[in-house]
């Protein structure tokens, strides 16, 4: 790996030594030294550490009476559960993604929370881990191609004021499926597809109801022209997938009543669900910003 190569397929579960000592590298870099010189330091890492505590039901997280640092530092070499270890990742750079750019930089920290975040998406590739830290979120990657071409862009579309609301529960839906929860990831990608609609509805001041559906919701878009009238033959096809593919998939799975026999949402499902959601949302947006 010290060419800088990156392996073609990810891996999920395995979390090498050397990736968890680069990120504690990483966090120090962007965090300081514990507050061994400075408060803000101090402070960051207590709240790192209390969290953790209370998050898992621990009194402390390791035996050891040493600064938070420290021991944050040995709780998270030594942790064996991947969720667990993504929580720590994406709690420590979601502290560097918030407080840091609403209060500047620590004292003490060496290098930005862009830097500290570009190097951490480094890593998760160099190591061949397929998840990124976007949008304030570790998001699984399921296909390299994917993430960069469809899923990355269209967190970036979502960053407008107008589709905040998309973009909350877009990255819901990416929380979801990390945590294997299906079908409550399934319902927050419809929910994102139709928050990005009544988005592009209420600001272009197109008739629609906050009650619509997303077959409702794609009428209206269609009517008022968001696929130009000389592209909708070519369309149909793509329409039929919008109608029939992230509702319909959620309405018969995880919409309404399960029966009698719980129904068990396949990871291929959500995943499928998932990026054809990106897909939609990423072609809606950029046809609304095509318009005159």
């Amino acid at each position: 790996m010290l060419r800088g190569e990156v392996p073609d397929v990810y891996q999920y579960n395995d979390f090498p030594h050397p990736f968890r000592v680069q990120v504690i590298h990483i966090m120090t870099d962007v965090l300081g030294d514990d507050g061994r010189f400075h408060d803000e330091s101090k402070q960051a890492y207590e709240f790192v550490y209390k969290t953790l505590c209370r998050e898992y039901g621990l009194f402390s997280l390791t035996d050891e009476r040493s600064p938070h640092l420290d021991q944050i530092a040995n709780y998270f070499l030594n942790l064996r559960e991947t969720e667990k270890i993504l929580d720590v990742i994406q709690l420590v750079f979601q502290i560097a993604d918030n407080f840091i750019r609403q209060y500047g930089r620590i004292l003490g920290g060496k290098i930005s929370p862009d830097d500290a975040i570009a190097e951490l998406n480094h890593r998760f590739k160099e190591h061949g881990i397929g998840y990124q830290f976007e949008g304030g979120k570790i998001i699984r990657m399921d296909s390299k191609m994917i993430h960069s071409e469809v899923v990355k862009p269209a967190l970036e579309l979502l960053q407008g004021k107008i589709y905040a609301g998309a973009n909350d529960e877009f990255l819901k839906a990416h929380e979801h499926y990390r945590h294997r929860r299906y079908k409550e990831c399934l319902n927050e990608c419809l929910k994102a597809f139709e928050s990005t609609m009544k988005a592009i509805c209420k600001k272009r001041r197109w008739q629609y109801s906050e009650t619509d559906t997303a077959k409702t919701l794609l009428d209206v878009c269609l009517k008022n022209g968001l696929i130009a009238p000389f592209w909708q033959s070519h369309f149909t096809g793509l329409r039929s997938t919008l109608e029939s593919g992230i509702p319909t998939v959620r309405n018969k799975t995880s919409g309404h009543g399960q029966g009698a026999e719980p129904t068990t949402i396949p990871p291929s499902v959500a995943s499928y669900v998932l990026h054809l959601t990106a897909t939609c949302l990423l072609f809606l947006i950029s046809a609304e910003k095509d318009l005159s």
